[in-house]
C-alpha cells in the first residue's frame, strides 16, 4: 500500500526565526558532542579489558548494559522535554553532563590510584578494579548516560525548531540541517575510530580520553553562544498523557456498547484550533480504544466542546493518535531483534581483529582493533547518495511511485541484509579460527595459538553489509517514526528509536550469558572462550541469523497488517466539531 501524505493545518506560534544564522552554534556543538562521545565510547571496550583489567565477557556485558540503559534513558529524556524544561534547557543541561562524564572517565586514566595496576608480562594473575575504582568509572558512565537522555531525542528538533516551517526556505533549511546532522554523526564516527583510537591505544590512554572530554568543552561553550539567537519552543506539556487518558477512559467505559462503525453523533469530536497534529480518519483497528470518546449523561463538557475531566471522556482524535502509536510497537519490536547485528559488528569484531594479523602491508604498522568499525560507516555514507540519485530514480521510473519502494520495504531489505551480515560474519571467523590452529608462525613471531594469519581486512565484508543494512533498516526507522506518530510526539518518535537500540543491548547481552553459561558445559567447549581459538563464535553468528530469519517472517505479518497514518483504506473522515457547534444537555453542561 502507498504511503499517504499527512498535511498539518494548523501554523506554529510565531517566532523570531534565525534560520541558519544559529547553524554554526547548532552544527559545531554536534559535531564536537559527537566527536568527544562516540572517540570515548568506540574504544571503551579495549579501555576496559587493557587498563581495568577485565575479563572480556565483563567488559562486553558492561558495555552491552551501558549502551542499553544510555539508549532507554532517552524516553525520559523527551518526556522531561516536552513536560517540563522545553528543549533548550534539557540539551544545555545534558552537554554538561556528557562534558563531566567525559572528564571523569578522562581522570581514571590520568590517576593511578583510580585504575588498576597493570598486569606483567610474567603475572599468572590480574588484580581488578577496586569497588572504588569500579564505582568512579561507574559515575562517568552515569554522568553520560544523563547527557544522551537529553541530547539524543532533542537535537534534531531543536536544530529543525530554527526553521519556519512554512516558507520554502525554512523547509530547505530543515532538509540541509538534516543533511548536515547525518553527515557530522558520519564524520565524527570515522576520525574517532581513526584519529582518537590510534593516540588511546598507540600513544597514551590519557591523551587519547582527553581529546573527547576537550572536545566536549568546545560542545558546551558553542551551545550556550547562540542562546541569543536561539528560537526556544516553551513545553506545552506531555503528549504521553492524551495517551494514558485514553486507555484510562476506555478502560472506565469497558461496558459500553461500542459505537457503529460508520456514525460517530456519539463520539467526541472536538480538535483545538492550536493543535500541532492534522485531523486523523477513523480507522477499524483497536475499536475497543473508541469507547473512551463515548459521550454519556454522566460527562460534562465546556462550551468550546472539549471534555471538562479528559480522564473520563476523550476525543476521537486522542484514540486516533494513540491507534498511531500501537500500530507502530510492533514493527519497533522487529527493529530490537534486527539491531542484534549490529550490536555484535561493535563488540566481537573487535575481538576478531585483536586475534587477526593487522599489519598494513608489509609493515610493522598494526591497524587498532576498533578502527575497523569505521568501514561500516563508510559502506554507509557511500551507500546514501546511490540509493538516492541512482536506485530511487530508477525504482520511481519502473514502479510509478514516489520513493520507489515504501518505508516498510526499505526496513524489510535492511533486516535481510542483517541476516546476511552475521552468515558472512560466521564464515570469516570459521576462516580466521582454522589458519590461526593450523598454521604455526605469524611472519617472523611466535603465534602461540593467539594472533591468527589470516588479515584483519577480511572483517571489511560482514562489517560492509552491515553499513548497507543500516543505510535501509536504521534511516527507514527514523523516517517512519518521524512520519507515523502524531506531530507533536516527534521528540517521543526520536526516541524510541534509541530506545529499541538499546532493548536490542540488553537483548544481546542476555544472548551472549545463556549461550555462554549453558556452552561451557557442553563437549563443544565454551563458544565465547576468551581465546576465540578455542571458541566456537561462527556458532554464535549463525544462532543470531536464525533468531532474525524468524524476525524477518514476524516483519512481514506486521507490515501486512499495518495501515498508514491517514490512509484513506477502510477509514472515515471524523470532522472535528468547531468551537461552539457541541448540543449539549444539562447534564453535560460543565463549568470553564
Amino acid at each position: 500500500m502507498e504511503e499517504p501524505k499527512t498535511v498539518v493545518d494548523n501554523e506554529k506560534p510565531k517566532f523570531n526565526y534565525k534560520g541558519l544564522k544559529a547553524m554554526p552554534f547548532i552544527i559545531g556543538n554536534e559535531t564536537f558532542e559527537k566527536l568527544g562521545a562516540i572517540g570515548t565510547l568506540s574504544n571503551l571496550l579495549v579501555y576496559l579489558t587493557t587498563v581495568f583489567n577485565m575479563k572480556t565477557i565483563t567488559a562486553t556485558t558492561l558495555i552491552t548494559v551501558f549502551n542499553g540503559t544510555t539508549n532507554f534513558a532517552t524516553l525520559l529524556g523527551a518526556f522531561l522535554s516536552d513536560t517540563y524544561f522545553g528543549r533548550y534547557t534539557t540539551l544545555g543541561f545534558a552537554t554538561i553532563a556528557s562534558f563531566l562524564g567525559l572528564f571523569v572517565i578522562d581522570l581514571t586514566a590520568v590517576i593511578k590510584k583510580l585504575h588498576p595496576s597493570p598486569c606483567g608480562d610474567e603475572a599468572k594473575f590480574c588484580n581488578g578494579p577496586s569497588q572504588g575504582q569500579l564505582a568512579f568509572l561507574l559515575m562517568g558512565f552515569g554522568l553520560m548516560i544523563v547527557g544522551a537522555a537529553g541530547i539524543r531525542p532533542c537535537n534534531l528538533a531543536f536544530g529543525a525548531d530554527q526553521f519556519n516551517p512554512n516558507t520554502e526556505s525554512g523547509k530547505r533549511g530543515i532538509n540541509s540541517f538534516f543533511n548536515w546532522y547525518f553527515f557530522t554523526y558520519t564524520f565524527a564516527q570515522m576520525v574517532s575510530l581513526t584519529l582518537i583510537v590510534y593516540v588511546q591505544s598507540n600513544v597514551s590512554w590519557s591523551i587519547g580520553l582527553a581529546i573527547p572530554a576537550a572536545l566536549m568543552l568546545l560542545a558546551c561553550i558553542l551551545f550556550f553562544m547562540g542562546s541569543k539567537i536561539y528560537v526556544k519552543v516553551k513545553p506545552q506539556g506531555s503528549p504521553m498523557v492524551n495517551l494514558v487518558q485514553v486507555i484510562v477512559a476506555a478502560v472506565r467505559k469497558r461496558k459500553l456498547k461500542h459505537p457503529d462503525s460508520h456514525q460517530f453523533e456519539s463520539v467526541l469530536k472536538y480538535l483545538p484550533s492550536d493543535s500541532l497534529n492534522s485531523n486523523l480518519p477513523h480507522t477499524n483497528q483497536f475499536r475497543f480504544l473508541e469507547k473512551a470518546a463515548i459521550i454519556t449523561p454522566e460527562d460534562q463538557i465546556k462550551p468550546d466542546g472539549s471534555a471538562v475531566d479528559a480522564w473520563k471522556l476523550c476525543t476521537m482524535q486522542q484514540v486516533e493518535e494513540l491507534k498511531c502509536v500501537l500500530r507502530v510497537l510492533p514493527i519497533w519490536a522487529s527493529a530490537i531483534i534486527y539491531h542484534v547485528p549490529v550490536v555484535q559488528m561493535h563488540t566481537y569484531v573487535i575481538f576478531q581483529a585483536l586475534q587477526s594479523n593487522r599489519r598494513l602491508g608489509k609493515t610493522n604498522f598494526q591497524i587498532p582493533a576498533s578502527s575497523y568499525i569505521v568501514f561500516m560507516m563508510i559502506s554507509l555514507t557511500v551507500w546514501i547518495p546511490i540509493y538516492d540519485r541512482v536506485l530511487v530514480p530508477f525504482l520511481e521510473k519502473i514502479r510509478g511511485k514516489e520513493g520507489g519502494i515504501t518505508i516498510l520495504q526499505r526496513m524489510g531489505i535492511g533486516i535481510i541484509l542483517s541476516i546476511l551480515t552475521m552468515l558472512v560474519a560466521g564464515l570469516v571467523e570459521s576462516h580466521r579460527r582454522n589458519l590461526a590452529l593450523t598454521e604455526p608462525t605469524l611472519g617472523n613471531l611466535p603465534r602461540k595459538g593467539e594472533i591468527s594469519s589470516m588479515s584483519s581486512f577480511w572483517l571489511v565484508f560482514p562489517l560492509a553489509i552491515a553499513g548497507f543494512a543500516e543505510a535501509f533498516m536504521a534511516i527507514g526507522q527514523v523516517e517512519f517514526y518521524y512520519k507515523q506518530f502524531p506531530e507533536n510526539m516527534r521528540s517521543i518518535a526520536g526516541s524510541i528509536f534509541f530506545l529499541g537500540i538499546g532493548m536490542s543491548s540488553y537483548l544481546s547481552s542476555l544472548l551472549i550469558s545463556i549461550v555462554h553459561r549453558t556452552t561451557k558445559k557442553g563437549a563443544s567447549g565454551d563458544w565465547l572462550d576468551e581465546d576465540l581459538n578455542k571458541g566456537k563464535l561462527d556458532y554464535f553468528y549463525y544462532m543470531i541469523a536464525a533468531l532474525c530469519t524468524f524476525n524477518f517472517a514476524y516483519f512481514l505479518v506486521c507490515a501486512k497488517w499495518f495501515k498508514y497514518k491517514g490512509s484513506s483504506e477502510n477509514a472515515k473522515k471524523i470532522d472535528a466539531e468547531p468551537i461552539g457547534c457541541v448540543e449539549l444537555s444539562e447534564s453535560q453542561k460543565g463549568a470553564v
